[in-house]
């Protein structure tokens, strides 16, 4: 039988860790309170009991790779994963390693908690990325270009092109690249110019005379990677493109050499604490991002020395933040090719089902429906248009009063916005919650704050120091004289398109205490101050934590004294080292956990006398797994939650995250069905050893292999055909 349980804060009461058995957000306890004390982890050994945050990122891009590897899997879906693989990289620089170089820069020897400095992590990424870069080469030259050449989709360079297609890239080159591109001298009197994050270049020596000069062409970022000529389905590079048509942008001057090159910069954006305006402060850390300091030159293999040193020089890098590869550079444009309108090479695409407890007559319907029991949708199993957008678009029931949502990424267009829009339009209160910090998306969520304040939304943007990373919509209704709330909690983004390739869970629910706790998230924001209580959610920074240290030693305490006792864990990373060792003290009480964590962890699973008991794999496959599910079995007591939070110390402590109790029986036991069937997946699972290596799982001799993802959309179809 699943029960709540109620939240117990940690504090310090006479240099003791204590847990105040209070409702949640009560504050600290007074002397001669009553308290009760639970077993903590004992000190250890940080070195022999975390991984390497950094190494684990790179090692999930290695799975990846190995995606972009499996012979298997339709073509086109292999390049899609290793553009997947580029991309992630190119994120991995922008932001850890600038990190990690930045520190390294000013000398900082704090040990991480796997044990090592900064320069020793900066080392050891290095070598990872390069063994990482040799085999993504090895992919694309070896295996994935021929696989799309058999496929008849050739990527080839101008000179291996017939007549006929060579004079249609010089009309596309012509017409569509030529106009863009701007060729500058670099000299004595010139200073090296601002090269764009992420972009590609050419830089040329050229000779004219007895004078040399240095040029530098950079192609926008808006224009075609792979141009497509002819009718034999020849694609060519556009900057193979760009250096056969060189003499027509630098005139008469002899060509040397020359080089293709891309430079990604930090991306980190510093907020002051104190800023007065966060819109205007977040728009010039913007501009000053493009200028943000070089962290990775990347060159193609046989780059003559000379320009070699000339970008070294000039960017002001080291040696050792060169990277050459014999692939293109930028190889996240092979989206590009995995666009292509081929669906023969690439598997067949899932068409979302309409769950048949979400009603087709309106918003009024689903409202009433919610109203009678809570309701869950599982994305993109489970239609988005039919759930989540026809819960925000309910606010043109006339008997709603009120719109709230938060926005971290969304569509264009976004019906959740729209909905928003035509709420203030309708005279209704209409709140958004945006959060314009995220990452790589900052200036999008700037355009969309402007139109909504335009509209008449009142948009309100939390504090610098407070990432808004929760996923809430809610409704006010009038009903029978008094006000109803409506919540949608979720892990994913109002974003439909994401909708369709990310796996995510939806709640909603009319539950009063949950659905004022929602409330109280809103009005936090807005009024920018700490809550001090909330009946039922487990909200980030203020409660979340501590919640979930709390469900973790009761599993613990329930271990120590025979009971049942059991953790199940979905996140996308696991690297927050309390939260790590508080799992490692529930497996030495006798507790079975089981994670799964897509990306990042810092857990060494399997170790003698700490962590017998923990298992962690990964699971990838066609959808991106999004969803964080957390389930505690402590004796006859079950919780399950789930929400937008990942394991991390920003997601605990430094940005606005929710997690909700999923109460219903009948939800909770789809939740662990879900559960069940990524610790059953044979097709994309990965299992964690030890030692931080990972190990795809394969099927046992004689046994068909089992994808989790394929398993849910065969309930899911099975599940409609039962309704009609």
């Amino acid at each position: 039988m699943g029960v709540m349980v109620r939240f117990v804060r940690r504090v310090r009461v006479d240099g003791a860790t204590v847990l105040n058995n209070a409702p949640l957000g009560v504050s600290t306890p007074r002397p001669g309170d009553r308290q009760t004390f639970l077993p903590r982890a004992a000190p250890t050994s940080r070195t022999r009991h975390f991984l390497s945050r950094e190494l684990s990122w790179i090692e999930f891009d290695r799975r990846v790779l190995e995606l972009a590897r499996d012979g298997t899997l339709p073509v086109l879906d292999r390049v899609r994963f290793c553009g997947i693989a580029s991309s992630n990289l190119d994120e991995f620089f922008a932001v850890r390693m600038a990190e990690l170089e930045e520190q390294a820069a000013g000398g900082v020897g704090r040990r991480s908690p796997d044990g090592r400095r900064p320069t020793q992590t900066l080392a050891a990424a290095r070598d990872a990325i390069n063994i990482l870069q040799h085999t993504q080469d090895i992919v694309w030259r070896d295996e994935l270009r021929p696989a799309l050449a058999a496929a008849g989709i050739r990527i080839v360079a101008p000179d291996d092109c017939r007549a006929g297609e060579l004079r249609s890239l010089t009309k596309r080159f012509d017409r569509e690249v030529l106009p863009l591109l701007t060729p500058i001298a670099l000299g004595p009197t010139a200073a090296f110019p601002p090269v764009p994050s992420l972009a590609v270049n050419v830089g040329v020596d050229v000779a004219d005379g007895d004078e040399r000069r240095f040029v530098w062409i950079s192609v926008p970022q808006d224009v075609p990677r792979f141009l497509e000529v002819g009718r034999r389905g020849v694609h060519v590079p556009v900057e193979d493109a760009l250096v056969h048509f060189l003499p027509a942008l630098i005139g008469g001057g002899h060509s040397p050499s020359h080089a293709i090159f891309r430079v990604t910069r930090d991306a980190d954006l510093s907020l002051a604490g104190d800023a007065d305006d966060l819109l205007e402060a977040l728009e010039t850390e913007l501009r000053r991002r493009r200028f943000g300091d070089v962290v990775r030159l990347e060159l193609a293999t046989g780059t003559p020395p000379e320009i070699r040193e000339l970008l070294t020089r000039e960017l002001t890098i080291g040696a050792d933040q060169v990277y050459e590869t014999a692939a293109p550079l930028g190889l996240a444009a092979l989206a590009e090719l995995a666009a292509l309108d081929r669906p023969e090479l690439k598997r067949a695409p899932w068409k979302p089902v309409a769950a048949h407890q979400f009603p087709r007559e309106g918003g009024s319907a689903l409202l009433a429906q919610i109203r009678r029991r809570d309701l869950l949708a599982h994305h993109p199993y489970d239609a988005y248009d039919t759930s989540v957008e026809r819960f925000a678009a309910a606010s043109h029931d006339s008997k709603v009063a009120a719109l709230k949502a938060t926005v971290y990424r969304t569509g264009n267009p976004s019906r959740t916005v729209a909905s928003l829009v035509e709420a203030a339009d309708e005279g209704k209160q209409a709140v958004c919650l945006v959060e314009l910090r995220a990452r790589f998306d900052e200036r999008r969520n700037i355009e969309w704050s402007r139109a909504l304040e335009r509209a008449g939304v009142h948009v309100a943007y939390g504090t610098p120091d407070l990432k808004v990373h929760a996923k809430l919509c809610m409704l006010v209704r009038r009903e029978r004289g008094s006000l109803r709330r409506y919540v949608h909690i979720g892990s994913g983004n109002y974003h439909a398109s994401n909708a369709s390739a990310y796996e995510d869970l939806s709640l909603f629910t009319a539950d009063e205490d949950i659905a004022a706790d929602v409330a109280d998230v809103f009005n936090a924001v807005t009024s920018q101050t700490s809550p001090t209580v909330f009946r039922k959610l487990l909200v980030a920074p203020w409660f979340l934590r501590d919640g979930l240290l709390h469900e973790i030693e009761r599993v613990t305490q329930a271990a120590a004294i025979g009971e049942p006792a059991r953790i199940r864990l979905k996140v996308n990373a696991l690297v927050d080292p309390e939260i790590t060792e508080a799992l490692y003290a529930a497996s030495g009480a006798g507790a079975t956990v089981e994670a799964v964590t897509r990306g990042m962890c810092v857990l060494r699973p399997g170790v003698p006398g700490l962590s017998e008991r923990i298992t962690v794999r990964s699971v990838l496959g066609p959808f991106l797994e999004h969803s964080r599910i957390l389930s505690f079995q402590a004796g006859d007591q079950a919780s399950t939650w789930l929400g937008s939070a990942d394991l991390m110390p920003r997601n605990l402590d430094r940005r606005i995250e929710v997690l909700a109790p999923v109460e219903d029986p009948r939800l909770r036991a789809r939740i662990a069905g879900v559960l069940d069937a990524l610790l059953a997946d044979t097709r994309f699972a990965w299992t964690l050893g030890t030692d931080g290596s990972w190990s795809r799982v394969v099927a046992a001799p004689g046994e068909k292999a089992t994808s989790a993802q394929e398993l849910l959309m065969e309930q899911t179809l099975t599940r409609a055909k039962k309704r009609r």
